[in-house]
């Protein structure tokens, strides 16, 4: 329908007198802004039809330069002063991505007929004392002592609200993966590099009242479609951030918006344009601005690292958001490019302590995609940390690869804990932090419920994380909760069919468990799904199947051990978590009774300082060698005992 600014409208079940800025109802009168009249007169005008965001600031505000942040404020006080619902609205429904539509009915307002005036009975006065009929009277105390008795539990129960109301809660938000703006798909490089580094500044604001979702389950929902609701109910989340980015080598634009996930009201939206040299300080700016709309509190020294952000060279900054994207690969190639790019932007920006870091990461890693041997990549590794802690000691993530090489590398137990400590402290969110520090220092050391809780904690951050969610599995078998690892890797074969490793995993726990010829087709699986031939796997699979049959258990461990040393003959390396290392030997000679085999290549993974050996105090396959002097040698010159 259509109104005039002097028609005095009903709007259902208000008054509305536009000349007057004023609404009421039921007696009760709300003076409203001009410009949130002006928006409700809009949407009325308008009434049934979506009304895009963008219509409304041409209408409602269009002569002052505003945000559609603007739009969002009015609309949250006017549902406020009506009363209404927003996720069952009487009056404003919220369109996602689209804009509002008013579902109340509009129509000219018509005075009512005054009331017809009802007569009430008389009260009768009340009966003098002389006039009561007597009765039985309880005594004043044991009245007071009655009142007392339930004001007790309620004055209780009052002082818990309280007290609750001002506990910190922690919220959880996701960044979801910015749009790359530019037109190249090249260049998304650049979006998911941004998206990934405010995940980070984001996630080490307020550690009490903020959890951030990790970057691998941001990143499942990039180019997705999926509503709004749906996602922040798959996460978990009560805030979603979104936004889209423009990148050159001279300016950078990002805009970005908030949005409450209860009911997909944008809290809060902003563009940038800033030179790409202030990148940086760029990120500072949304994270302070989130931090105001979801009301966190920010320390002293989060506060002045947000605002004294350094200016940096955007080649540098481009070299490192590439040699993220190779990094998140989590291939051979992918590593070998992150190492070249990580190392192209520390020659171009000498003090880049998030580029050392992320170097660290890469190189911590290097040994299980094939990069190198483990000593040679320890050592980078460490040697990248400590570059990045020396220019900046709040990188959460350098102290987290810090504790991880002192893990596997030296074996200094409290400087790896010491570590990992500080990385959680910094960046709460970092579930690869809590998922380290479980696999890490508190599993090798026997605290199974310790580890399980900080893995749960990982896929609370990041639940859509393969390794994550396989992990935990494996965690369970640590713990000897085989019932529970094989819940667990079915759950992730449900949710992560195609993942290897998984497939790898349980068929290691259907070895403990007995069950030989599905361990068989789980291996199988995972071989296949690594791209191995596909001939060549199933070829495989019935000469284990026949070396089973005819000699049970110990055929298939000969079978296998004779296949995993010609894998490791060709190819020089073995796949994660394989039989084909040294350790991997170690496992299959004691499955066999060969104490001294398995011992002697224990001696050499030690040597060689492969990553597994700190899971001997607690890998089942080593139970046999417990005992032996020799073993109990090296569980202490790996520090796992005294």
């Amino acid at each position: 329908m259509k109104s005039q600014d002097s028609h005095v409208l009903r709007i259902g079940s208000w008054r509305v007198d536009p000349a007057l800025d004023e609404i009421s109802r039921d007696g009760t009168t709300v003076k409203l802004e001009p410009r949130t009249m002006g928006l409700l007169l809009c949407l009325a005008e308008h009434a049934g039809e979506v009304v895009s965001v963008e219509e409304l600031l041409a209408q409602v505000w269009k002569d002052v330069i505003v945000t559609p942040n603007s739009v969002y404020h009015a609309v949250a006080a006017l549902r406020r002063v009506l009363g209404d619902s927003t996720k069952e609205p009487t009056y404003i429904a919220n369109i996602l991505r689209r804009g509002y539509r008013l579902v109340a009915p509009v129509a000219p307002w018509e005075d009512l007929p005054a009331r017809t005036h009802l007569e009430l009975p008389a009260i009768p006065e009340a009966e003098s004392p002389s006039q009561q009929a007597p009765a039985n009277t309880v005594s004043a105390s044991r009245i007071l002592w009655f009142v007392f008795a339930l004001l007790i539990p309620l004055a209780l129960v009052l002082t818990y609200l309280y007290f609750a109301r001002s506990l910190p809660h922690k919220v959880m938000l996701v960044v979801l993966p910015f749009q790359n703006l530019s037109g190249d798909a090249g260049q998304d490089y650049f979006s998911d590099g941004m998206t990934e580094e405010l995940i980070t500044q984001l996630g080490s604001l307020d550690p009490k009242r903020l959890g951030v979702i990790a970057r691998t389950s941001s990143m499942h929902y990039k180019g997705s479609h999926e509503d709004v609701h749906d996602i922040a109910r798959e996460l978990g989340v009560s805030y979603l951030l979104e936004g889209s980015v423009r990148g050159s080598h001279q300016r950078v634009r990002v805009t970005a918006q908030l949005i409450a996930s209860n009911d997909q009201t944008h809290l809060w939206a902003e563009s940038f344009d800033r030179d790409s040299s202030d990148v940086l300080r760029l990120q500072g700016e949304v994270a302070r601005a989130i931090a105001d709309k979801i009301q966190l509190t920010l320390s002293e020294q989060t506060t002045a690292r947000l605002i004294r952000t350094p200016s940096l060279d955007p080649q540098a900054h481009e070299a490192y958001l590439q040699g993220l994207q190779g990094e998140n690969l989590r291939t051979q190639q992918g590593s070998e490019q992150a190492i070249a790019e990580f190392t192209r932007a520390i020659a171009l920006e000498p003090m880049y302590a998030d580029a050392y870091a992320a170097l660290a990461r890469t190189y911590s890693l290097g040994t299980v995609v094939g990069l190198g041997t483990s000593a040679q990549m320890w050592r980078r590794a460490g040697d990248a940390a400590a570059k990045a802690l020396q220019i900046d000691d709040s990188v959460a993530s350098a102290h987290t690869t810090m504790g991880f090489v002192h893990a596997h590398t030296d074996y200094d137990w409290r400087a790896a804990e010491r570590e990992f400590h500080r990385g959680i402290e910094l960046n709460p969110s970092d579930a690869w932090a809590h998922f380290f520090y479980s696999n890490s220092f508190l599993s090798p050391f026997g605290r199974h419920d310790e580890a399980i809780a900080e893995v749960k904690t990982a896929i609370q951050l990041d639940p859509i994380s393969p390794p994550i969610d396989s992990f935990l599995g494996r965690t369970y078998l640590w713990a000897r909760r085989y019932a529970d690892a094989l819940a667990q890797f079915q759950k992730c074969i449900q949710r992560f069919p195609n993942f290897p490793i998984n497939h790898v995993r349980l068929a290691h726990l259907f070895t403990y468990i007995g069950r030989f010829e599905d361990a068989i087709a789980e291996e199988t699986k995972a071989r296949m799904l690594s791209g191995e031939d596909v001939r060549a796997a199933l070829n495989q699979e019935d000469a284990l199947r026949a070396a089973y049959a005819a000699r049970g258990e110990r055929g298939y461990w000969e079978k296998t051990l004779e296949f995993a040393q010609v894998g490791s003959n060709q190819t020089g390396a073995a796949e994660p978590e394989g039989y084909g290392t040294s350790y991997g030997m170690a496992i299959l000679y004691a499955r066999l009774g060969d104490k001294d085999r398995a011992l002697d290549s224990l001696e050499r993974a030690f040597t060689e300082r492969e990553l597994p050996m700190t899971e001997i105090g607690v890998e089942p396959a080593l139970d046999p060698l417990r005992t032996d002097v020799r073993f109990q040698s090296l569980l202490r010159r790996v520090g796992l005992t005294r």
